[in-house]
């Protein structure tokens, strides 16, 4: 298709509304046929963890941890370096699939020819 989509999700449980567009964008431009790169960021950190998508609950929205499978196996999942590193998280910690990369390789996706950047 030519066309890639990179979204930084920044909000996690304190803002349940932003979180889950995030995610639910990431994964209908993957269903759609769209390179996804979704990166973790801020309180999104935590769903980089086993089990802390599951934590997640807003009425009328897709299951966050099937919304979170899809993009593990369709697109590029990223956590920050530095929100990792602020909140204890390494790479042993991770659900597989998941890289940790920093602002430089954000940058270099979001500025690539054909690509989409979005903040949530």
């Amino acid at each position: 298709m030519g066309n890639r989509l990179v979204v930084k999700a920044t909000a996690g449980l304190d803002a349940p509304e932003r979180c889950s567009q995030a995610f639910t964008v990431a994964a209908t431009a993957l269903a759609a046929g769209t390179e996804v790169s979704l990166w973790l960021t801020g309180e999104s950190s935590w769903f980089a963890l086993p089990g802390r998508a599951a934590e997640f609950e807003l009425p009328h929205a897709a299951p966050l941890p099937d919304l979170l499978t899809a993009l593990l196996a369709g697109g590029q999942v990223t956590l920050c370096t530095q929100c990792a590193a602020r909140r204890q998280i390494s790479e042993a910690d991770v659900l597989s699939g998941i890289r940790i990369a920093g602002a430089a390789t954000f940058v270099e996706e979001a500025l690539a020819d054909g690509t989409q950047a979005l903040v949530y």
